[in-house]
């Protein structure tokens, strides 16, 4: 009877480490917060954000568990000309002295064919909280340089500026000097934590 009540206990080992979610922090030197605008209807501007940090928690064998959070700084937007990206942080558009960050919050994960996720949350741009959905994709865990463990998360989702308050423009003859839509992706390296030790 013991015996048998030590191998159900082993066997069991693996799916309680496999349940267990694995919090993944985003490296920030081997990512990009991107995104793209129409430009007078003929063109796309593309730029990025460079400050920020975001942490996923991950549970492959449930992924409804998992959850997404992220905080990017507003004022870091770079678009590679400085007057445009002056313009972007004033009143016009981000108004980052009033809305200095740029938010995301999961509210829900869901699979999306072999490799993909589905994940919901609310985005919160320009003092603008609206829901939205980021089509994800992951890649199989690697070990790095110095023996840490890495994955990588593709996502990109669209939005309306004008949604978020975001309303600025200006008409010519082609048609709006900037466009509605905002294309967003997200290109992420994370690492896993690091195992936590019990106290001494």
């Amino acid at each position: 009877m013991k015996k048998s009540l030590a191998v159900s206990l082993l066997a069991l080992v693996p799916a309680l480490s496999l349940a267990a979610p694995t919090p993944w922090n985003v490296d920030p030197s081997h990512s990009q917060v991107g995104f793209s605008v129409k430009h007078l209807v003929i063109s796309n501007v593309r730029g990025e954000f460079r400050k920020y940090e975001g942490k996923v928690v991950l549970d492959d064998a449930d992924v409804t568990r998992s959850t997404v959070q992220a905080v990017i700084d507003a004022s870091s937007i770079d678009t590679g000309v400085a007057d445009r990206d002056g313009h972007l942080r004033s009143p016009d558009f981000l108004d980052v002295a009033k809305y200095p960050t740029v938010t995301f919050r999961s509210s829900k994960v869901a699979k999306a064919g072999k490799d993909g996720l589905d994940v919901t949350g609310d985005l919160t741009l320009h003092g603008v909280t609206k829901p939205v959905v980021l089509h994800v994709t992951t890649t199989p865990e690697v070990k790095g340089m110095f023996g840490e463990t890495r994955r990588g998360f593709s996502a990109t989702t669209r939005i309306d500026r004008k949604d978020f308050g975001l309303t600025w423009s200006k008409l010519v003859e082609a048609g709006p000097a900037v466009g509605d839509e905002v294309v967003i992706t997200l290109d992420l390296e994370a690492v896993k934590d690091p195992p936590k030790t019990a106290a001494k």
